[in-house]
């Protein structure tokens, strides 16, 4: 969808929050069978992660994540217009999490909802902001990644439990001046694809209206997280790259163009598999779940923050996003940066 003459979509501010409590791969090893910290480490390139405090939830997480945005982006909560949460773990099943948002941030003026597409989340919030924002210009929509993994963990299961931590990302979302004839700007293209046919891949069976939530569902596990790692990777491997590839091609660009890839922190060695596979050899790629582990819808927009606010994006540099996961479903963005306030110029 093209902007109207004049303007472009771009990221205005990004920001993220992890929580305080520290939780290292010896802790882990203490707590789960089988799990090393070496052996963790080399296999996931994880060595901590955050676990959200008692009092946390997935709003407040994502309120100071969506604070720090916003102030980057030089934005008062009532300047937005709507406020998307993507989220697999909210608060509750009603109300939507971003409801919570808008009324701990004091956000009068927006439209909320949530989207539920796990880690490809907030790449797919961001294709419902970027229509927003070509329908009008002068819209401001605030773009949350937002997980609490940690309370649906079995800390049994070797495969999830060395994963997954909690926080939030952050990105506000509105229109820069584009002068006819300039280089491309902003947010380029996105795309999505969904694979319902492998949903069983990645589950959390109960407490919904197929299984509700009883006595029964509690003692077998039902509200905790499964996942088939062998299928989930060779998932990512068989469907991400050729994603990718479909959006450099229909972009007019090559893998080489990219200067920073910036994925869903799934498994440090999955990225790196992908990264290789979609020939993105010249791209910095950005991996910050070294010390917050996966943490699902936030891992994309955390990952941009950090990037952002370390000084590594420079205007006009081509950064591609891609999140995968649960469903299953991927999703691929490609930006052409615009430096933002408190970010890199």
């Amino acid at each position: 969808m093209e902007m109207a003459p004049g303007y472009v979509t771009s990221v205005l501010g990004t920001g993220s929050y992890l929580p305080e409590r520290v939780v290292t791969n010896e802790e882990i090893e203490a707590r789960v069978p089988g799990a090393s910290a070496e052996w963790i480490a080399v296999r996931t390139a994880i060595v901590e992660r955050r676990y959200a405090a008692p009092d946390e939830a997935a709003s407040d997480l994502a309120v100071h994540a969506a604070r720090a945005a916003l102030d980057q982006a030089g934005l008062d909560a009532d300047g937005i217009d709507f406020i998307i949460v993507a989220t697999t773990t909210g608060d509750a099943p009603i109300p939507s999490t971003a409801s919570l948002v808008q009324l701990a941030l004091g956000a009068r003026r927006a439209a909320c909802f949530d989207v539920n597409i796990a880690c490809t989340g907030f790449v797919t919030a961001l294709s419902i902001a970027r229509a927003y924002v070509a329908l009008d210009p002068t819209t401001k929509v605030l773009v949350i990644g937002t997980d609490v993994w940690t309370r649906f963990i079995d800390f049994d299961n070797r495969a999830t439990s060395v994963l997954f931590g909690d926080g939030a990302g952050a990105a506000v979302i509105g229109s820069v001046p584009h002068a006819p004839g300039d280089p491309e700007r902003g947010l380029l293209k996105v795309e999505l694809v969904s694979r319902g046919d492998a949903h069983e891949l990645i589950s959390m069976p109960a407490g919904g209206s197929r299984r509700p939530a009883s006595v029964e569902t509690v003692a077998d596990g039902g509200h905790l997280l499964s996942m088939q790692g062998r299928g989930v990777r060779d998932f990512v491997l068989d469907n991400v790259p050729g994603l990718i590839a479909g959006l450099l091609k229909r972009s007019g660009h090559e893998p080489a163009d990219v200067q920073h890839f910036v994925p869903h922190q799934a498994n440090g060695r999955l990225v790196e598999e992908l990264a290789g596979a979609s020939g993105l050899v010249r791209a910095d790629t950005h991996l910050p779940l070294r010390h917050s582990g996966n943490i699902g819808s936030a891992s994309v927009p955390v990952a941009l923050d950090a990037a952002n606010r370390s000084g590594v994006l420079r205007d006009g540099d081509l950064v591609l996003l891609a999140g995968f996961g649960a469903g299953m479903a991927a999703g691929a963005a490609l930006l052409r940066w615009t430096a933002t306030e408190g970010g890199t110029r």
